[in-house]
């Protein structure tokens, strides 16, 4: 970052244009998760971090929000460039009409409370010293006692933004909005409850190399998928197949199917034990067609271009689901059940006649690949270099890897998809990107974004709360987060 900044200025570009920039991608994101104004109070140090911040400041106040800034030293001892921006900041006029009232720090915060880390910046590391320290607490107070949303900016003060390391008082941001690229230390395991939600500010002026790891943002993935030509038809958009449910468990079949008509495919055809036929037709969606199977072997002379196996079908006919995920010609996404089965012979993922997309969760992945005492990026390095797959494995930052290809972060989603069922409408989605033609790699980054995005609009669009968010509020919003890319 300090080399693209330096070569920046030798072009010519000045410090200030590039804060202008930041800031203003700053407050779109504030926007992109609270269209209504609110108040927001500004945490601000005394170099260039918090003139991103005050820069955001404005331009929030300018539509409609009450802003307050805190700074934690003396305005003669902050930056030149800081003083610039306070000083615009005052000299800002407020929409007319702003009815948010400003909030008393001794008292209630209103709601959409939005709380701004403007202290420190790119190159600070732990530990914490006053009053940077202070402040730091004093956010963490508001966030807790009073509900408020943190937003930092560039990274959260108090985390090491090359290992990830946290103070123990480092600041807890809801969403993380970097600048022009993510940082190492935002992406480790232990740095996710201190990042929250990333999302990325793209700076055109401020090019930087390819790094060996990237992020799933909307900029990143925007153009995967194409719009469709006027004169499109279903078998353009692929037949896929879901093989799904079980006794007690015939929902996941219906939540695969959503996902994969959601998701845009063509034709979806839902296959499930005889036993549970009936109970699956009735409940599944009228645009699918579910069929009864005896044997998964049957599934082998079945005209589908991807397959979509495991959710909800439970531990029965092992052998079976062994041989349709070795044998099977067309690509596959493997979830579930279908993880549990295979993990008691991994091997078989070495000759599989098709290509394979993975998407298991933390425990799938312990069974598949062992407790590996790793940090989870190692640990699909590994995996994918020993088996040639591609890998979704899900989490809190989901990551996709496949040998050859760059290690690839999501970015979006919430810690309401933390409910059974989610995983069953993303393999659905993964089947469908993947019969429009796109890679399994691009498959699964594509699908984990607009699942996530989706359950993100669900909540801070539609209403929907961490504690009541539902497999059918993604699939409602996949269309919103679909159109963003």
């Amino acid at each position: 970052m300090r080399d693209a900044e330096n070569a920046a200025f030798a072009r010519g570009i000045s410090a200030e244009h590039l804060m202008n920039q930041a800031g203003s991608g700053v407050a779109t994101v504030i926007q992109q998760f609270f269209p209504r104004s609110g108040y927001c109070l500004v945490f601000s140090g005394k170099g260039n971090n918090g003139g991103d911040a005050l820069v955001a400041a404005a331009h929030l106040k300018r539509a409609g929000w009450h802003t307050d800034v805190h700074l934690s030293f003396p305005e003669s001892e902050c930056s030149e460039l800081l003083r610039k921006k306070i000083t615009e900041f005052r000299d800002t006029p407020p929409a007319a009409g702003a009815a948010v009232s400003a909030a008393n720090l001794s008292g209630t915060l209103p709601c959409s409370t939005v709380i701004l880390d403007g202290l420190l910046g790119l190159g600070s590391k732990p530990p914490l010293r006053d009053p940077i320290l202070a402040a730091c607490r004093e956010i963490n107070r508001l966030r807790r006692q009073h509900n408020a949303f943190v937003f930092a900016v560039d990274q959260p003060t108090g985390l090491d933004g090359d290992s990830g390391n946290a103070d123990p008082d480092c600041v807890v941001a809801d969403f993380t909005v970097t600048i022009a690229a993510a940082k190492r230390g935002l992406l480790a395991d232990d740095a996710i409850n201190f990042v929250g939600r990333l999302e990325v500010v793209p700076l055109p002026d401020l090019p930087l190399k390819t790094a060996d790891e990237t992020v799933a943002s909307a900029t990143a993935l925007r153009g995967l998928l194409p719009r469709r030509q006027f004169e499109a038809h279903k078998n353009q958009f692929g037949r896929v197949g879901m093989v799904a449910g079980s006794r007690g468990f015939a929902g996941a079949a219906t939540m695969c199917a959503w996902g994969a008509l959601r998701g845009g495919a063509g034709l979806v055809e839902v296959f499930v034990p005889e036993n549970i036929y009936e109970v699956v037709a009735a409940a599944a969606p009228f645009e699918s067609m579910v069929k009864p199977i005896k044997s998964y072997r049957d599934l082998l002379d079945e005209k589908i271009d991807v397959w979509g196996i495991g959710p909800g079908l439970g531990k029965e006919d092992p052998r079976e689901i062994i041989d349709l995920v070795q044998r099977t010609e067309n690509p596959m996404v493997v979830d579930a059940d279908a993880l549990n089965i295979i993990s008691t012979e991994v091997s078989i993922l070495k000759n599989c006649r098709g290509t394979r997309l993975l998407t298991p969760h933390p425990g799938e992945m312990k069974r598949l690949a062992g407790d590996r005492k790793i940090s989870r990026v190692e640990l699909t390095k590994k995996f994918t270099a020993e088996f040639p797959v591609t890998l979704l494995l899900k989490g809190s930052r989901t990551i996709v890897a496949e040998n050859g290809k760059r290690i690839s972060y999501n970015t979006t989603g919430n810690p309401g998809m933390a409910t059974g069922g989610m995983g069953d409408v993303l393999t659905g989605v993964c089947a469908a990107l993947i019969a429009q033609k796109l890679s399994l790699f691009d498959a699964a980054r594509v699908g984990a974004w607009v699942c996530g995005r989706a359950a993100e609009i669900a909540i801070f669009n539609d209403g929907e709360s961490e504690q009541s968010l539902l497999p059918r509020d993604v699939l409602t919003n996949l269309g919103r987060a679909f159109r963003e890319l």
